[in-house]
C-alpha cells in the first residue's frame, strides 16, 4: 500500500470511462438511439497494431475491437471494447461480471520515458500491470487497482496528434 504521506501517482483528470461488452455494434446503437451518445469512433486492436503485448506479465497476442464516442461528455471519453481472440482482460472480465464499467483510464504521461517511471511506481506500490503494449505510437497500461479504487486503471501516453484514424464510424 502506497505512504499516505505522498502519493504514488498525481492522478488530476479522468479522460475515459470503458465499458466492456459482448456486441459493440448493438452496445454503440443503443446508445446512441436512447441516448444521443456517439458519433463512434471504430478501431480493431491485434498484433497487426499492437506489440510487446502482455497479460499478467507474459507475452500474449489478443484481438478486441474499440468504440469512442466523438463528443466527449464533459471531457469524459466513453470507451466500448468488445473482445474478440486470445486471453486478455476484457474477456476476463465478462466472464466474471458481464457486461459493465472494466476500467477508468488517465492519460497522465507526458512521455514515454513518464509512462514508464509511472508504471514501475504503480507496480512497486503493489499494483501490477495485468495487461499492456506498445501502438506504433503510443503505450499503454491496466493496472489491478481494485483495491483502492475498486476498478482497474488505464494509465498511457499518446503524443500530441498521434491519433489513429479509425477503421469506420458509427452513424
Amino acid at each position: 500500500m502506497p505512504d499516505s504521506a505522498r502519493p504514488v501517482i498525481n492522478i488530476t483528470k479522468l479522460e475515459q470511462v470503458c465499458i466492456v461488452v459482448h456486441d459493440i455494434t448493438k452496445s454503440m446503437k443503443a446508445m446512441w438511439d436512447t441516448f444521443g451518445i456517439g458519433p463512434w469512433d471504430i478501431y480493431t486492436r491485434d498484433s497487426d497494431s499492437l506489440t510487446d503485448t502482455t497479460y499478467h506479465g507474459k507475452p500474449a497476442e489478443f484481438k478486441f475491437k474499440v468504440a469512442r464516442n466523438h463528443r466527449k461528455l464533459g471531457g469524459i471519453e466513453i470507451e466500448l471494447i468488445e473482445p474478440v481472440e486470445g486471453d486478455n482482460i476484457y474477456r476476463d472480465f465478462l466472464k466474471e461480471h458481464g457486461e459493465g464499467i472494466q476500467h477508468l483510464g488517465w492519460q497522465i504521461a507526458d512521455s514515454l520515458e513518464d509512462f514508464v517511471a509511472t508504471s514501475r511506481r504503480l507496480e512497486g506500490a503493489g499494483f501490477p500491470c495485468i495487461m499492456g503494449g506498445r501502438t506504433p505510437n503510443g503505450a499503454f497500461g491496466y493496472f489491478d487497482t481494485t483495491k483502492v479504487l475498486n476498478t482497474v486503471l488505464e494509465v498511457n501516453w499518446w503524443p500530441p496528434g498521434a491519433t489513429p484514424q479509425p477503421d469506420y464510424t458509427f452513424p
